[in-house]
């Protein structure tokens, strides 16, 4: 399902937006996911929220042709919404999602009306991570996605979580498309000096069983940004906490949405 545009000179962008009359909510999903990873938000919100989930590059049914950043990616949102006549939203993003969440309210405010960031960081990789995950990368180029790095990114990402659905659709990645999204990842800018120029009331969450990053990620997007809410930090939760522990997170995203959405 879904509908797929071009946007930005070019770039294919597979979306879904599942209607409703109420505000509307882009949700990013996180590395290696696709929009498919907010089913339980759908379930959820979806008969309060006009919810619009996006693939983003090199994910799901977005290609990723050339080498990119996360701001391209922001840009490509904002051209989804100009083409949905979508003039504000608010924001879900889990990890990577977050990463563009983030920069979409620093590029776009005005279109940003409210803006959740789940499992995520503000800060550059941290130069010895990047390192491990670009051997990871080389190992996928060059053998291809082996069970062992399935089993490796299915512990970081989703913890004690059932993976088998998730590995099935990452064994489809190829070497080059695994690359290309990898670079994106670790060769990102650090945002925390930018931080305060956000507008909108943000919402951090995160796990405290996050294997990516630590909590204190998450207290520093709280403390840069000016209009943040008090950190909610979910007692065992995993990294990719919008689909691992979606029960424990559904009521501080319904509050928050239904306060500033």
């Amino acid at each position: 399902m879904g509908s797929t545009v071009t946007v930005n000179g070019g770039q294919r962008l597979h979306y879904v937006d599942h209607g409703g009359t109420g505000p509307a909510v882009v949700l990013l999903h996180s590395f290696l996911m696709d929009g498919d990873m907010f089913a339980p938000q759908v379930a959820a919100l979806g008969d309060e929220f006009r919810l619009i989930t996006v693939d983003e590059r090199g994910h799901g049914g977005t290609p990723a042709d050339a080498p990119f950043d996360f701001w391209d990616v922001a840009d490509d949102v904002l051209a989804l919404l100009d083409r949905l006549g979508v003039a504000r939203t608010a924001v879900i993003g889990t990890s990577q999602g977050g990463f563009v969440a983030l920069r979409l309210a620093l590029a776009a405010p005005d279109r940003v009306s409210a803006l959740a960031v789940l499992g995520t960081s503000a800060a550059a990789e941290d130069a010895e991570i990047a390192a491990n995950y670009r051997q990871l990368g080389q190992a996928w180029v060059d053998n291809g996605p082996a069970e062992q790095l399935l089993d490796a990114v299915a512990a970081v990402c989703l913890g004690d979580a059932d993976a088998e659905a998730w590995k099935a659709r990452w064994r489809t990645v190829t070497g080059d498309r695994f690359d290309r999204i990898l670079h994106a990842l670790v060769s990102r800018d650090g945002l925390l000096c930018k931080l305060a120029a956000i507008r909108c009331p943000v919402l951090v969450l995160h796990g405290s069983a996050d294997r990516a990053y630590p909590v204190c990620r998450a207290a520093e997007i709280v403390e840069a940004v000016p209009r943040a809410e008090p950190l909610v930090v979910v007692d065992g939760g995993a990294h990719f906490l919008s689909l691992t522990d979606a029960e424990a997170v559904a009521p501080h995203l319904r509050a928050f949405l239904t306060s500033y959405a």
